[in-house]
């Protein structure tokens, strides 16, 4: 394991989960949406945004947390472990809303600069309906990956700590 990619619903603890995985191996921890999001939650356009990651997946060692379904390949390319953090949508609303709720106004650690927290019902639509829209393209992306990545999925917290404990 060199390079690890946290994938999954937002809520469910990729940020949390990639922190403790950088720490547990020393590797350096990429948080995808610190690059993508720019003041005021400006979107990077596409292709810059492809580039930014293509350089990030280069590096020889790496835990990387985020999303992104247009760059999913990219990054699977380069990935050598990837933890799917296969999560129900109701125990991923409570968690964006509680994130919400501790960092009102604040800029996260693994934010854009600029990006405050504040209320945003598009993102949880999109966490809400994660599983219909979101988990098919990633399952089908792993599906296309499987002899080159090594693949964790996980439901639920007590399986997490578990893959963390023997990994």
């Amino acid at each position: 394991m060199k390079r690890i990619l946290v994938i999954g619903s937002g809520g469910a603890g990729k940020t949390t989960f990639a922190r403790l995985l950088s720490k547990k191996f020393g590797f350096p921890l990429i948080h995808l949406d610190a690059h993508f999001w720019n003041p005021g939650w400006t979107k990077t356009p596409t292709e810059e945004w492809n580039q930014i990651v293509h350089e990030l997946c280069s590096k020889p060692e790496w835990v990387m947390d985020g999303n992104f379904a247009s760059s999913i390949d990219l990054r699977l390319k380069r990935a050598d472990t990837v933890i799917f953090l296969d999560f129900g949508r109701v125990l991923c609303t409570y968690s964006a809303l509680k994130r919400l709720i501790l960092n009102w106004g604040r800029v996260r650690n693994d934010m854009g600069e600029g990006c405050k927290e504040s209320f945003d019902l598009e993102f949880l639509k999109w966490v809400w309906n994660f599983p219909i829209n979101s988990r098919p393209r990633i399952t089908s992306a792993l599906a296309r990956y499987t002899d080159q990545v090594e693949v964790h999925s996980v439901s639920n917290r007590r399986e997490l700590k578990r893959l963390l404990k023997e990994i």
